[in-house]
């Protein structure tokens, strides 16, 4: 039997800074370094309808109606000023934590190509973004939850797993003593 060859050029790394994106992030490092890939960092802000209604409750309709009309001067802002990213301060604090592993990862070269920071559904901007940019390998964090909340509520990264048209690597946070 012949193998077909790998090849890892560019990798997708998807990110909710949990602990569990952490873990996944030393993977993707290591993946960056053995096969010389740059790396992607992609952050989605969420902005589905149970989270509208959540953070409508909690705040109250004025105040969020106010959150809302300062998200949209800001957005305008951004296109007149021709940025891409919808939110600059996270994508900034992404590349600063990358800069950080960087320096706490002794031997292990890699290539940040960008950072996408973008609201909207986590499934729809990772499929998005791995297929815009010709992405060869995604890599994303699990928070290992049991059978029975996947049944129900779903997970970002089965739902990944599911969609993509590239491989997936999910890493689940290692298990505590």
């Amino acid at each position: 039997m012949i193998l077909p060859k790998i090849s890892i050029k560019k990798i997708l790394y998807a990110t909710d800074l949990s602990d569990s994106a952490r873990q996944a992030l030393a993977f993707a490092v290591s993946l960056s370094h053995t096969y010389g890939a740059g790396i992607t960092i992609v952050h989605a802000i969420d902005e589905s309808p149970g989270m509208d209604a959540a953070v409508r409750y909690h705040v109250g309709p004025q105040e969020w109606e106010r959150i809302k009309k300062r998200t949209e001067d800001e957005a305008r802002n951004m296109i007149i000023a021709k940025q891409h990213e919808d939110n600059p301060a996270m994508t900034e604090a992404l590349k600063h934590l990358f800069r950080n592993v960087a320096e706490n990862f002794e031997n292990q070269s890699f290539i940040l190509d960008d950072v996408v920071v973008k609201r909207g559904q986590p499934v729809d901007l990772i499929i998005e973004t791995a297929e815009r940019l010709n992405c060869d390998l995604i890599v994303m964090g699990t928070q290992g939850h049991g059978r029975l909340a996947q049944m129900f509520l779903g997970s970002t990264a089965r739902k990944v797993m599911q969609q993509s048209k590239i491989p997936v690597l999910v890493v689940r946070l290692p298990e505590s003593d």
